[in-house]
């Protein structure tokens, strides 16, 4: 099992034709993803090369869902015309849109973004590095050989840093679906909407949620996780040291005042019962503490049998 991604996903990539389109199609394609189109108005007809894949170009998103039956979006056009893609996607009925482009206007994020949620389209980002289900498929820029076996912890990130030092520090563990929802102030697939899928999700034993300075993102999925979440949670939040006031990082990375501090999410994370490490590797090891604790549970429970 997984969240959002799967291996019969079926990808289209728009901008797939530029460099950084090209380039990490071949990375997904290695990973094993079901790539089955790109889209350029421009170079419709004709196909591009990637080793022992030709993958064919379609004019628009509802020539690629015609001919492909594609279902999922990974968009790497620049900034001025991300709105237009993601409209796009949604009008052709494609499931899940996974923005990669950073530097979208805010105005043109809120715009897609509503305009894909009322079409039943998911937005994972925008300024993202996507999302990765071990072993099954990769839609965006996660390196597929940091954590290249399945297992059973899920991910929900803000910083595509982070989400590759937590896959790497846990990669003998493995992971169910790792997503990088992006630090925007504005993004579509939000902390809240991956606890949920997965607390559904049989295969996932534990979550862990990396969230940073600014906004109340993680205090409302603290809230969540207080009333919905009956799986073990493990958090980290970045930012401790941020001077107050100044951009770190990603655009909705700010602290203003006393709102939005790394120690403020902590304490709130903390209350719903979610240890919460000061840094990668410390979060890590509460990872393995509760792995450990949960084994040595479910062995004593089942030693106490008849």
């Amino acid at each position: 099992m997984a969240i959002f991604l799967t291996r019969d996903s079926k990808v289209v990539v728009q901008g797939m034709t530029g460099a950084e389109g090209r380039k990490h199609t071949a990375r997904m394609l290695a990973a094993g993803t079901r790539i089955v189109g790109g889209v350029n108005p421009r170079k419709a007809g004709r196909t591009v090369a990637f080793d022992d894949h030709r993958i064919p170009v379609f004019g628009s998103m509802g020539d690629a869902l015609d001919q492909t039956g594609a279902d999922v979006s990974v968009v790497f056009v620049p900034p001025p015309f991300a709105k237009s893609a993601v409209i796009e996607a949604a009008d052709a009925g494609l499931a899940l849109a996974v923005v990669i482009t950073e530097g979208i206007p805010v105005h043109d994020a809120v715009a897609f973004q509503a305009y894909a949620r009322a079409r039943g389209t998911r937005v994972i980002g925008p300024n993202c590095p996507g999302l990765i289900t071990p072993g099954q498929s990769n839609a965006g820029i996660i390196p597929a050989d940091i954590a290249p076996d399945p297992g059973r912890i899920g991910l929900v990130s803000k910083s595509g840093t982070l989400t590759y030092q937590l896959m790497y520090e846990l990669r003998d563990i493995g992971f169910s679906t790792c997503v990088g929802i992006g630090g925007d102030p504005v993004t579509g697939t939000g902390h809240i909407d991956s606890l949920a899928a997965f607390e559904a999700d049989p295969d996932t034993e534990l979550i862990v949620l990396i969230g940073e300075i600014g906004g109340d993102a993680e205090e409302r999925a603290a809230a969540y996780i207080a009333e919905h979440v009956t799986k073990p949670v493990v958090g980290y939040v970045a930012g401790f040291t941020a001077p107050e006031g100044r951009t770190m990082g990603h655009a909705g990375a700010i602290v203003s005042g006393s709102s939005g501090t790394a120690r403020a999410k902590k304490a709130a994370l903390e209350a719903a019962g979610v240890p919460v490490g000061r840094t990668p590797s410390e979060t890590a090891a509460l990872v393995r503490n509760r792995i450990a604790a949960r084994v040595s549970s479910l062995i004593v429970g089942a030693e106490s049998e008849p």
